[in-house]
């Protein structure tokens, strides 16, 4: 590891581990204050021009959209011959991921946490960031049990309304306009939040499929449905902000700020 890194922080247990590296618990040494290190192996994406642009965007973008409490604060950045590490707020070791796992949300419940996971969205469009990679696995929780957004290794620059195009996200969460390799919005995010939102309230996702090829057929069709046996106690509010996140076509779904708007997310999930 870098020695810089070493002279600053005391690195301690594996808290996680992705494609391309590996998560510590880490400890300052100046404060004693617990952060997360984030090592990425570079030598893993050497060969792969997409993969290292995602490395080199990473930091950039996790600095443009600090200041919201709902995101994941880059702290410092470390950088060796074969690692790059990324100092990050730490979130404790449970993410929205293994929460779903758990069992289905109430309205109530899948209302705060849908609230300020919009929240951060918004704040990402707001400052001209589309995150597209909006998945359980990279909503995170404090020890306060405060929402908190990360991993903008995907995250793309959309300006003043830019479009972004290339095959980016996780099958399950990607949205149709992604998969038919058209150019897209920032309301590719919306869409994700709308899967999540669906699987909270379900306990299964909206669009189905037994391989990536499956999924991405399923998605790209779009025929939302709400079955009786998973939604019979689901509000009609909750369904129309759902069509509405969910919507095929880009020009009437939803923005960030319009879901935040929207009576069912106002009334904290307690509209019927």
């Amino acid at each position: 590891m870098s020695e810089a890194l070493q002279q600053n922080y005391e690195i301690c247990e594996e808290i996680g581990r992705g494609r391309f590296g590996v998560v510590y618990r880490c400890v300052s040494s100046a404060s004693g204050q617990t952060f997360a290190c984030k090592s990425i192996d570079k030598r893993l994406i050497a060969n792969d021009s997409i993969d290292r642009e995602c490395l080199i965007k990473e930091p950039k973008f996790n600095q443009i959209v600090a200041g919201s409490p709902y995101i994941v604060e880059l702290h410092d950045v470390f950088e060796d011959s074969d690692h790059l590490h990324l100092i990050l707020e730490f979130c404790g070791y449970q993410t929205l991921y293994e929460q779903i796992l758990a069992g289905t949300f109430s309205e109530k419940e899948a209302a705060a946490v849908m609230e300020q996971l919009v929240q951060a969205v918004a704040h990402c469009h707001r400052r001209g960031v589309a995150h597209r990679d909006i998945k359980p696995d990279n909503v995170l929780f404090d020890d306060r049990n405060r929402l908190k957004l990360g991993d903008f290794g995907s995250a793309e620059w959309f300006g003043n309304g830019e479009t972004m195009s290339g095959l980016v996200g996780t099958p399950y969460y990607v949205a149709p306009e992604v998969v038919s390799g058209r150019e897209y919005t920032e309301k590719v995010d919306v869409w994700s939040c709308g899967v999540i939102l669906y699987i909270m309230l379900a306990g299964i996702p909206p669009f189905y499929g037994e391989s990536a090829t499956e999924i991405f057929q399923a998605v790209s069709r779009g025929n939302l449905r709400f079955p009786t046996r998973s939604f019979h106690s689901v509000s009609p509010a909750a369904k129309d902000l759902l069509r509405k996140m969910l919507c095929k076509d880009v020009s009437r779904r939803l923005s960030a700020d319009q879901v935040l708007r929207h009576p069912w997310m106002m009334s904290g999930g307690e509209l019927r």
